[in-house]
């Protein structure tokens, strides 16, 4: 058995993946159509290009505009099902035994549902996708830095009647050059003492120093991404102190030109120096990766062994939002291969 098949076969876990960045893009196509909703293109592989990165975007920027055409088709509670269900179901393939799903529920609201719709559909499809694949999952609600302070806080409220229902955690995304996180203390502290964990994208784009404020001031337990924390010796000295995980996208940061090349990425050098790493693919679909591939990537770029990547999906599983008895059982399955 060679190392792709044996890391294709480990019982993984999923932490950082966005639900819009991962539509299949047949199943937008199919949706397109039948809601007459434009597209730049309407033969698969041509849509592709519009939707996927083939190589690398200029900027972050540039990548969130890949998100255009999936939302457009993520606006019926039939769809939002649909689509949670079939990442379900592109998790089992690979064998991920429990993912974390992230979304922001105020981009699904422009034909009229609600954001409680938003939610229920979504766990209405992760739940079919369970019970279908045997595949655990939960949600973690996003927050867009620039949006406003009301439109989070509502977002918030609607998310607070599922949390212990599927949803377990909210998080901080997008342009975090322009939206600092002190301007968020008040949205995370309400979560906080409403029980949510908490995540947020934080040192993606070079500023180091929205990681050690995203978990002094807004009680982050996990960063997503947290690539500049190489430069400074402090944030990794308090990332694991804190015993911080980094949710690590490898191809993504490649994607928006954080990283030069894939080999200039310092997952390695976080590992080495004991930071609680672990391994997700952002975007399936905009990145065009998968799980397995990223690990793969683990090896090939940057020497990892196999008992490496145990360790991995291993702090994936300690890391994650899932309850004990969930934690046990994916370790037991871990330790079991």
């Amino acid at each position: 058995m060679d190392i792709q098949e044996r890391i294709r076969n480990l019982p993984k876990v999923h932490l950082h993946c966005h639900l819009d960045g991962s539509v299949r893009p047949e199943t937008l196509m199919e949706i397109a159509l039948k809601e007459n909703i434009p597209l730049p293109a309407y033969e698969l592989e041509e849509l592709k290009e519009h939707i996927q990165v083939q190589n690398k975007c200029l900027s972050l920027k540039e990548y969130l505009k890949k998100f255009v055409y999936p939302i457009s088709v993520m606006q019926k509670k039939e769809y939002l099902k649909r689509i949670a269900f079939e990442l379900i179901e592109d998790c089992s393939i690979e064998n991920i035994r429990y993912v974390e799903i992230r979304f922001a529920p105020y981009l699904h609201i422009s034909q009229g549902l609600s954001e409680e719709d938003v939610i229920e559909a979504v766990l209405q499809g992760i739940k079919e996708g369970e019970e279908k694949f045997r595949v655990h999952s939960n949600i973690i609600i996003s927050f867009l830095r620039h949006e406003t302070i009301d439109k989070n806080l509502h977002q918030l409220q609607a998310a607070a009647k599922y949390l212990g229902k599927g949803v377990v955690a909210v998080d901080l995304a997008g342009n975090e050059d322009d939206y600092p996180p002190e301007l968020f203390i008040d949205l995370f502290n309400k979560s906080k003492v409403m029980g949510f964990h908490i995540t947020i994208h934080a040192g993606e784009t070079g500023i180091a120093e929205n990681i050690e404020k995203s978990i002094r001031l807004l009680h982050a337990e996990r960063i997503g991404h947290g690539v500049s924390a190489i430069k400074d010796s402090n944030i990794m000295k308090l990332l694991k102190e804190k015993n911080i995980p980094l949710e690590v996208c490898v191809t993504s940061n490649y994607n928006t030109e954080i990283i030069e090349n894939i080999n200039d990425h310092p997952i390695k050098q976080f590992y080495d120096r004991d930071i609680k790493v672990t391994v997700s693919t952002d975007n399936n679909t905009v990145s065009n990766v998968t799980l397995t591939y990223e690990l793969c990537l683990l090896n090939k770029s940057f020497k990892f062994t196999v008992e490496d990547i145990i360790n991995i999906i291993k702090n994936g599983i300690e890391a994650s939002f899932c309850n004990d008895e969930l934690k046990k059982k994916l370790l037991k399955e871990l330790s079991q291969f």
